[in-house]
């Protein structure tokens, strides 16, 4: 990157630092740590769920997956705006009622002490990992423009957000968060218009989107219907993500802690409502957005020359072993056909370079989705725009992955060491306990990110489906606890291990598409709650219930 580049990223995330730290003043106890002392606005509320879901791997690898996939990604979302109007009716006035810290609490309150800590241990796992892989992805834009070893970045993010996410909880992630959401929306809107500025002259917007029709790429919406009939597998269509997609969103947004502790923020419920229901309204167009910026992209290298793999480190550790001279062959065929304007075979060679690249280095992961985008940023855009771009995948990181360690921080304390340690502290102890154990989170996602360069997938992926694998059985525990009275804490506890151990086995044996396994999972706990329940003796006092 050139000097200007570096002064804008460099100014960019100490001015965030800075203002996270100036509007961090809070009361030094736990309610003040986690919740902000429940003073939120509604406008805070929803920068800040929006800042804790649009991670760096939605802005790194999002482009890259419509580059390579198209646009059906943005099915994935569809079921996003029923999921909010339903946490709103039903989640958020419990929640609020209760004045609960975690929403874990609320399970021990309807059934017991061991629900809550099995679920609130699932939400732990689950997050813990995926936060590893969202500190990752913008470790790989550092090691890209520094050209340093991924693992000595994974090492300087995590620090940085460590430090970042101590010193302020849940006030100064959340003020920050609105200002990297500002700066995210203007620069997003900025690569698309220069991405169509950058293509030939007289080819406008309109023929880019018509040139990624023809190659397969406008597929927004798809049915999964094959000539077999429907194929479950397939990742992305409208059924996957109309019902998938709800049961995925109503567990991450109404049972995972990285987004109740969100809305639990806010001042009362109505702020918290309007925060749930606008991010309803705002996510699908923006996920839209961003996709279609990778279209763009797709369609720029139709007239410019594509690498044929874009992990340029990947391509040097291959070109050293002995399947130099066939990548180096491959290359020139995939080059032929560009020439040509052979798109077709252009994919084709793409494709075969790729399955020699897994010979050449075996047990690493050759998906290059991840560094679609970030090519085409070093290569075209101007000078400090590039610069600002590199600040918002930081900064996107940044938001989302304080909110998770703040939460993963709430849930060990508020769930474990006050339940199971020590129950009676002053607040004094409570506060300073708290950070130590965002500094331990922080360290555990540091291990996680290590080994997150062969994950396999795109990071977008990744992230989703190891959301999928816990999200149905926690969820099946929330919808058990709101809805099905007569299932008590013994059945859905033995009913959601039974049921995780079938997601994990279902997942392993590769049979269904991951975003059914949030619906498998949620329908399991219930169902198996039922037999379980009819099949315990039965008690003359029922487990202690609210009232949803």
């Amino acid at each position: 990157m050139s000097t200007i580049d570096w002064i804008i990223l460099i100014v960019t995330l100490g001015a965030i630092i800075l203002y996270g730290v100036y509007k961090s003043k809070t009361t030094k106890n736990l309610e003040g740590y986690f919740l902000s002392n429940r003073s939120m606005p509604w406008g805070l509320v929803l920068l800040s769920i929006m800042g804790t879901q649009a991670s760096a791997i939605t802005f790194l690898t999002g482009p890259g997956q419509a580059y390579s996939d198209g646009m059906r990604f943005v099915q994935y979302y569809l079921g996003l705006p029923l999921a909010m109007v339903v946490i709103s009716i039903f989640f958020v006035p419990v929640y609020n009622k209760l004045k609960v810290f975690t929403a874990y609490e609320f399970l021990e309150n309807r059934f017991d002490l061991k629900t809550r800590t099995l679920t609130s241990a699932l939400f732990l796992i689950s997050r813990g990992l995926s936060t590893g892989i969202s500190i990752y992805a913008p470790s790989l834009v550092l090691s890209s423009i520094m050209g340093w070893n991924i693992y000595f970045t994974n090492l300087v993010m995590g620090g940085l957000l460590i430090i970042y996410t101590m010193s302020g909880g849940a006030k100064a992630v959340a003020h920050t968060q609105k200002l990297q959401m500002i700066i995210v929306f203007i620069s997003l809107f900025l690569v698309g218009y220069l991405a169509v500025k950058l293509l030939p002259e007289g080819f406008g917007f309109n023929d880019a989107l018509k040139t990624a029709g023809k190659l397969g790429r406008m597929n927004i919406i798809t049915t999964g219907q094959t000539e077999h009939g429907f194929d479950w597998k397939d990742k992305y269509n409208i059924w996957s993500g109309l019902i998938g997609g709800f049961f995925l969103a109503l567990s991450y947004f109404g049972t995972d802690h990285s987004q109740v502790g969100r809305y639990l923020t806010a001042k009362n419920t109505t702020e918290s409502r309007l925060g749930l229901l606008l991010n309803g309204l705002v996510k699908v167009p923006m996920q839209f957005f961003i996709l279609l910026i990778g279209i763009l992209i797709f369609s720029f290298y139709q007239f410019n020359k594509a690498p044929v793999f874009f992990d340029e480190a990947r391509v040097t550790q291959a070109e050293a072993t002995m399947y130099k001279d066939s990548l180096v062959a491959i290359e020139k065929k995939y080059e032929s056909a560009l020439i040509v304007n052979d798109h077709t075979g252009a994919e084709k060679w793409r494709g075969e370079y790729k399955k020699t690249l897994k010979k050449a280095l075996p047990g690493e992961d050759v998906n290059d989705n991840n560094y679609i985008f970030l090519h085409f940023v070093k290569d075209n855009l101007p000078v400090g725009l590039i610069g600002l771009i590199f600040a918002i995948i930081f900064l996107a990181a940044w938001g989302s992955i304080a909110a998770a360690l703040n939460s993963l921080a709430a849930c060990t304390m508020v769930d474990f060491h006050k339940k199971f340690f020590v129950r009676e502290e002053t607040a004094a102890k409570d506060y300073a306990l708290s950070k130590w154990y965002t500094l331990g989170w922080g360290i555990f996602c540091i291990v996680i990110a290590m080994f997150a360069q062969n994950i396999g997938n795109s990071l977008i992926e990744a992230v989703n489906i190891l959301g999928s694998i816990f999200y149905g059985v926690i969820l099946g525990i929330f919808l058990v606890a709101f809805w099905f009275k007569q299932i008590q804490a013994n059945a859905v506890f033995i009913a959601a291990i039974i049921s995780e151990a079938c997601i994990i086995y279902i997942y392993n044996q590769d049979v269904i598409s991951f975003l059914w396994l949030n619906v498998i999972g949620a329908v399991l706990v219930i169902v198996l709650g039922y037999l379980v329940q009819v099949l315990m003796p039965v008690k003359t006092k029922s487990s202690k219930e609210t009232t949803a």
